[in-house]
């Protein structure tokens, strides 16, 4: 393995320490704003590990995989604010 590559590795492995770090946030949030933006925390991070370890592993399908995995990321924060507003849970 070159530098490079393990740096991708370790930099992977930081992002998914901080996903650990924001479940604590979804399981205890004192609020469900809280609770949404763990979510999208760990979903950002979910696709950056991916990004990092295709990059590290040379391959560029993963990519593609991503780029999916973003666009539902977002889709789900939609859906949830939605819902939040028309159940009443704006603060």
């Amino acid at each position: 393995m070159t530098l490079i590559e393990d740096a991708l590795l370790a930099t992977a492995g930081a992002f998914v320490i901080t996903s650990l770090v924001a479940v604590y946030r979804i399981v205890d949030g004192p609020t469900m704003p809280d609770r949404v933006i763990a979510i999208n925390v760990i979903g950002s991070n979910v696709v950056i590990v991916i990004a990092l370890l295709a990059a590290a592993i040379g391959e560029a399908g993963a990519l593609d995989i991503a780029l999916v995995y973003a666009l539902l990321n977002f889709l789900l924060s939609i859906a949830i604010s939605k819902f939040s507003v028309e159940r009443g849970g704006v603060l």
